[in-house]
């Protein structure tokens, strides 16, 4: 598909069909960079849908396989270790928060859920059984390619970061953060973040107490640039907070979203007195 084109609603509430536009859009380096032939399985029981997906998916170099039902994904992410699934919510067999649940179980891989409905809380329940990220149908085929290598970046980010020495953790009180093995310890606890979680929790401690707006969150940790995302920023935080505890992140509203820290916090990793200590 010309990468000049931006996409409109599809009618079938799938993925957008191209019309002609300038060529300023989101995303539009993530979109240009080959797939290097990661595997993604898409799970979708429209075949239009499917077929759509699965076919821009592999212009742009990934190796694609399909599944129509909440079984076959399973079995099918079991035997292939696809390194991203796309996954629709509404599927037979069992749905696909059932699929996220066994699919991470097994083998931990970054998910973009698809969902025709836009509520809230589905959203944070798919957040909350691993995913990593969502998408709205109809949604656009440029977006959801670039997404998807947003989603593969950070993966591969983590994994580097997991084998680079990186100094001591990031205390706030009784919540840790350890960034080699990218773990996270609130009040003797240990709690498990979705990659994405993980990446803002940690943008929000390296500003402890800074207000971060909901623009600066998106586009570093989502490396995304249109405001329209914010709502993905907002579902997240929803979800980070029901793991580490709501009155660890203050909401400022209109502007966006601080990490709040105990008394006599300085900076990121160390209290004033250990700073002072260290010069």
């Amino acid at each position: 598909m010309d990468r000049e084109h931006q996409e409109k609603p599809s009618p079938t509430g799938g993925p957008t069909e191209p019309e002609t536009a300038e060529r300023s859009g989101p995303h539009q380096a993530a979109v240009a960079t080959p797939g290097a032939q990661r595997r993604v399985l898409v799970v979708e029981d429209d075949p239009t849908i499917v077929e759509a997906i699965a076919a821009r998916l592999r212009a742009e170099g990934f190796l694609v396989q399909t599944a129509a039902d909440g079984p076959a994904a399973v079995e099918t992410a079991s035997a292939w270790h696809p390194d991203l699934l796309i996954l629709d919510v509404m599927l037979p067999g069992f749905d696909g928060l059932e699929v996220c649940r066994r699919v991470q179980s097994q083998r931990p891989v970054p998910v973009l859920m698809l969902t025709a409905r836009d509520d809230e809380t589905d959203m944070l329940v798919g957040l909350g059984v691993g995913a990593d990220d969502y998408m709205t149908k109809p949604f656009s085929m440029r977006e959801l390619v670039a997404r998807s290598h947003v989603l593969l970046r950070r993966i591969e980010r983590a994994a580097v970061a997991a084998t680079t020495p990186r100094p001591g953790s990031v205390r706030l009180g009784d919540l840790e953060i350890d960034r080699t093995q990218r773990r996270v310890r609130a009040a003797g606890k240990d709690i498990h973040l979705t990659p994405t979680e993980f990446d803002l929790l940690m943008c929000l401690a390296r500003s402890p107490r800074a207000v971060l707006t909901r623009e600066q969150l998106l586009a570093e940790v989502w490396d995304w640039a249109d405001a329209s995302g914010t709502r993905t920023v907002d579902s997240h935080v929803k979800a980070l907070r029901r793991k580490i505890g709501a009155e660890r992140i203050r909401t400022v509203h209109g502007v966006g979203y601080a990490l709040e820290t105990p008394p006599g916090f300085a900076g990121e990793g160390s209290p004033r007195g250990q700073a002072a200590a260290e010069g």
